[in-house]
């Protein structure tokens, strides 16, 4: 959809919510202790300067001294950033001073869209609201004049 209404995009995984997955697997691996803080820390560093390249490296090093079940998860973890690899470049995106998260776009629907959808009494079913989102998007985007060529 993204695409469909705003054309060539260069998508960006949020780094808290991949920063989050690096956590909960480090979690289980090592449980709330110092090596847990520690081994996110370095991968977090990894993740932001090497991407994909770094992380894949890192996860398959670290599955040489886990069990079966361990393997399983830091396998998970790998699809993951595997199934994000066009959206990790974060660390081009920071030497050019660009955001790599998604706080912007998140506190932007927050007002924005709310404004529309919150209105006392107002009732909405999930299609439509979805709807609504859409055009809000694309309005306060200047893209309206892109989007209403494709859908017409």
């Amino acid at each position: 959809m993204v695409r469909e209404v705003f054309g060539k995009t260069e998508e960006c995984l949020d780094v808290y919510h991949a920063a989050e997955h690096i956590s909960d697997c480090g979690k289980v691996l090592f449980g709330e202790t110092q090596s847990k803080t520690d081994w996110f820390e370095r991968m977090r560093m990894v993740l932001l300067s090497e991407g994909l390249g770094g992380m894949e490296r890192e996860l398959q090093l670290l599955k040489a001294g886990l069990q079966e079940s361990q393997i399983k998860l830091v396998d998970s973890l790998l699809e993951y950033f595997r199934g994000n690899a066009g959206r990790l470049d974060y660390c081009d995106r920071l030497a050019e001073g660009r955001v790599i998260g998604s706080g912007l776009v998140e506190g932007a629907c927050k007002n924005l869209v709310g404004r529309r959808l919150k209105p006392t009494g107002a009732c909405w079913r999930v299609d439509r609201a979805n709807r609504i989102a859409r055009v809000c998007g694309v309005l306060y985007s200047h893209q309206w004049k892109n989007a209403w060529k494709k859908n017409n």
